[in-house]
């Protein structure tokens, strides 16, 4: 506990533990919060509480004049007035006063000090604190003691609700963001992860006021520097394929490209746990050690080991550790220009390609688009997969419209000569229930086979419905995998799911087409 107070924010709480040591949040969760342990490798498992994943229609951004004509707002970006604002954080802070303890993580948000935010981050749980210093980069001794002001204040009081009665509240839990104060309050979760995102939202705000393009993606570079980028929803591989023994891992979720290059926003990885497997997933299981947050994950009460395959709690189950817990890691995590930026999608529907080749407005098309598919059976009533859209590959934590995004994207592969995949991580041989999942070795010898420019050298045929250009060949993967409709015994069931997607993608991509570039609307995927 440090001498440390927080009188500036009207928060006058005796005992505050300010940037605590690994072994006290440790020592603090196990004995003030129930239900927490320590792992078989040494990893604190804990408890989000009702809230196992974020409450995306709970959050909230105050509309203010100078960011409101910026701000795509609608259903992802909801708007609040300054008054509901200042209720909600009355209402954080007085929940702090009257805490026993508090914490408190000052930290900074980018690896590149051109562009990094300092964020304090305000809490009541060692959980929490402990999952900010592995997701933000802690500062040096020397840093900390001038850490000065920081730029961006959360003040989490998310063990207590909102009032549900106070205007624009659909229910106990609000996240509210206030770009003009610098503020951010949690209310009614106790979900982690609404910490990490809300400082991503700010820095998807911010960066491209200074021409930078933020980015949901993993990233990771060769030994001789060439970067790759990984763009891809939930469940897409994203994490798994970024950490590469063969390459160096930048971050495995959130990015910014400059005019120099790209560098990490955080500090630490938050991997998805569910059916993590040593043999498959080597880097992120051997990362499972002390310091590291287990979240959700259900364990031997006597032996402490974690049963990976339990989705008892929820399937959104996580382990948060420091980056450098990954053995083969850039640090600093900062690289130069990307070289290729590799779109990932688990299409449930089996009718895309293991890989294809994408133009410039190819890849903003699919980069606005944000596809995957969800599989049968994971919602009541689901029979057959469906498709999921999330603009940039993360519409939950963009603020500006996604042209915004597009245009800055399109605009640096052309200045950088990127180049673009597709790569399709889902189902092959038929949809979900029929074909079955392609396999990670193929995918990873695609992506080999991408960083080797081994694709430069082989034959390409056009996808007649979506246009790119299908490889015809590529080493450590049987080529009759390579087109879709070879791998279907049933030709006219794959044409008749071709053209269902390729509906879906149409439709969807209608609410984006005022404004886009005619070229980039006119690279989609074709009916008939």
């Amino acid at each position: 506990m440090t001498a440390f107070d927080l009188k500036q924010y009207d928060i006058h709480t005796k005992e505050i533990w300010r940037n605590a040591s690994v072994p006290q949040l440790y020592e603090l969760a196990l004995k003030y919060e129930k239900g927490s342990a320590i792992s078989s490798t040494g990893a604190l498992l804990v408890y989000s509480g009702e809230k196992t994943g974020r409450s995306p229609q709970d959050k909230r951004v105050v509309r203010n004049p100078e960011s409101e004509q910026n701000i795509d707002w609608g259903p992802i970006n909801i708007d609040l007035d300054e008054r509901t604002f200042m209720i909600n954080r009355e209402r954080a802070r007085d929940y702090l006063n009257i805490c026993e303890r508090i914490f408190v993580v000052d930290a900074f948000a980018g690896w590149d000090p051109k562009y990094r935010l300092k964020v304090r981050v305000i809490c009541t749980r060692a959980y929490h604190a402990l999952f900010m210093q592995n997701m933000l980069i802690m500062p040096t001794a020397e840093e900390l003691a001038d850490f000065g002001q920081p730029d961006y204040v959360i003040y989490n009081g998310g063990s207590f609700p909102a009032n549900r009665f106070t205007s624009k509240m659909t229910s106990k839990t609000s996240i509210d963001i206030n770009l003009e104060k610098g503020e951010v309050v949690i209310l009614g979760t106790e979900y982690a992860g609404e910490m990490k995102k809300g400082v991503f939202s700010i820095m998807n705000y911010l960066m491209p006021l200074q021409d930078v393009l933020p980015m949901h993606c993993s990233a990771n570079l060769s030994h001789e520097g060439d970067v790759s980028v990984f763009f891809g929803l939930s469940g897409t591989g994203k994490t798994t394929l970024s950490a590469d023994p063969k390459r160096k891992l930048i971050g495995d979720d959130e990015h910014c490209w400059t005019h120099e290059g790209i560098f990490n926003i955080e500090g630490g990885c938050y991997a998805k746990a569910i059916n993590l497997d040593a043999q498959s997933e080597p880097d992120i299981f051997n990362a499972i050690k002390f310091g590291t947050v287990l979240e959700n994950l259900v364990f031997d009460p006597h032996t402490r080991e974690v049963d990976y395959t339990n989705s008892s709690i929820t399937e959104n189950t996580r382990a948060s550790y420091p980056i450098h817990y990954i053995n083969n890691t850039q640090i600093p995590c900062v690289a130069g220009i990307p070289k290729n930026i590799i779109f990932l999608t688990a299409d449930a529907f089996g009718v895309l390609p293991p890989v294809s080749r994408l133009t410039p407005e190819q890849a903003s098309y699919h980069f606005i688009s944000g596809y995957t598919a969800k599989v049968a059976g994971t919602e009541m009533g689901v029979t057959e997969p469906q498709a999921t859209f999330s603009a940039c590959f993360g519409a939950a934590f963009m603020m500006w419209h996604p042209n915004a995004y597009a245009a800055l994207l399109a605009k640096k592969m052309h200045e950088n000569h990127t180049n673009a995949w597709l790569v399709n991580t889902g189902w092959t041989g038929g949809s979900y229930g029929t074909g079955s999942r392609i396999k990670l070795k193929y995918t990873r010898a695609i992506i080999d086979a991408i960083h080797s420019h081994s694709l430069d050298q082989v034959d390409y045929a056009e996808d007649p419905h979506f246009g790119f250009q299908i490889p015809l060949s590529c080493p450590g993967v049987p080529s009759e995998l390579l087109i879709p409709k070879n791998t279907w015994a049933n030709v006219v069931a794959f044409d008749a799911t071709m053209q269902k997607l390729v509906r879906l993608f149409v439709e969807n991509f209608k609410k984006y087409e005022k404004g886009v570039d005619p070229a980039i609307v006119a690279a989609g995927p074709r009916l008939g």
